[in-house]
């Protein structure tokens, strides 16, 4: 049980910091750079128990590296969802909702598959593979992966690269809800891309 609880704070404060700077409208640099702090603080605080993923995506990526049980990976991810829309009712309480742009379809598949891609391919390297093991580094690698994506998708896609933030920004109006399969088929399809090429990479690392 502890597991989820750690899964549910973490996606919590993780889509909270997202509404809370992003629906005001005026962060401009401080939205990547605060979302990708809490990420890595978060990262910090639960890997020594549930591992943080945080994202269903990193999840699905995390099982088929054979480092999560299939019967705990649906639980793992209802505790993100529950974390996130959670997160979504507070920060729309606080602050309002903002406002969903249009989205190309083409450019956001691409964008959200290649950063939920670098995501999960970090989070593996950095926080499963033998080689790594007990790094220092591994918070920080995977909060800069995410700010870096939100830099530079972001205006593309919103940058969720977390199928747990694409179901709960409709609530805050920050995505249109006929959007949401976008991010779920790209965000899940690149976790799945970046456990077959960890798993490729390093045949001995089981």
């Amino acid at each position: 049980m502890n597991k989820y609880i750690v899964e549910f704070i973490g996606t919590f404060f993780l889509v909270l910091t997202i509404g809370l700077t992003v629906i005001p409208g005026n962060a401009a640099i401080a939205a990547p750079l605060a979302i990708g702090s809490v990420l890595m603080v978060m990262v910090y605080a639960g890997g020594h128990i549930s591992g943080a993923h945080y994202n269903p995506a990193v999840t699905l990526a995390v099982m088929l590296r054979g480092r999560c049980s299939i019967a705990e990976t649906p639980l793992y991810m209802i505790a993100q969802v529950l974390g996130a829309v959670a997160a979504a009712f507070v920060a729309k309480f606080l602050v309002g909702t903002g406002t969903a742009g249009t989205l190309d379809v083409t450019k956001s598949l691409i964008a959200e598959f290649l950063f939920t891609f670098a995501l999960a391919y970090v989070v593996l390297n950095v926080a499963t593979a033998k080689g790594t093991s007990g790094n220092s580094y591994y918070g920080l690698a995977i909060g800069f992966v995410v700010m870096v994506g939100a830099f530079a998708v972001g205006g593309i896609s919103g940058g969720a690269f977390n199928p747990a933030v694409a179901l709960s920004v409709p609530f805050m109006g920050l995505l249109h809800w006929s959007d949401i399969w976008i991010h779920l088929a790209a965000d899940f399809a690149g976790g799945a891309v970046a456990a077959v090429v960890f798993n490729l990479l390093n045949p001995d690392d089981k």
